[in-house]
């Protein structure tokens, strides 16, 4: 996939643990909770994102690692590139798209956690930040993961 690529898959949600289908359909166990549960909306956006490069052929190395003041939801590895993941999980688009909420200041933090991260695991392979984007709602249910989200400096 190219830089900046956008990738929609379906999701639906059911009373059953997590599974595919062969048309790549996911379906997510999905608790009672109104939306009025954010931090259960982030963890749901995290585990569906993981769900996501998992079934793309992502192999995780880490969730939630933490570097002095900066969080990476997901780390993860394709073929030869380390990918940081940051989840962006919204139950409406009022606000904005889930994506715009990655700030300048945020980015920073990202680069210097991911920095010690390779560090500390003596890594030397290339690195790849993306935002994995969740519309969730009683509505809607969307993911959208854009690849090479930004660079690094």
């Amino acid at each position: 996939m190219q830089a900046g690529t956008v990738v929609s898959i379906p999701v639906i949600y059911v009373t059953r643990p997590l599974v595919y289908d062969s048309s790549g359909i996911i379906y997510l166990f999905l608790a009672n909770c109104d939306m009025a549960c954010h931090n259960e909306l982030g963890k749901l956006g995290e585990e569906l994102a993981v769900a996501s490069l998992i079934h793309k052929g992502y192999e995780i190395l880490e969730r939630n690692f933490v570097f002095e003041k900066a969080e990476i939801d997901i780390i993860a590895k394709k073929d030869e590139t380390l990918v940081i993941v940051e989840v962006k999980t919204r139950n409406s688009w009022v606000f904005g798209d889930p994506q715009s909420f990655v700030s300048k200041g945020k980015i920073k933090l990202l680069v210097k956690a991911a920095n010690e991260y390779v560090l500390q695991n003596d890594l030397d392979m290339e690195v790849r930040f993306d935002i994995i984007a969740v519309l969730k709602n009683k509505y809607t249910e969307h993911l959208e993961h854009f690849e090479n989200a930004f660079y690094h400096f």
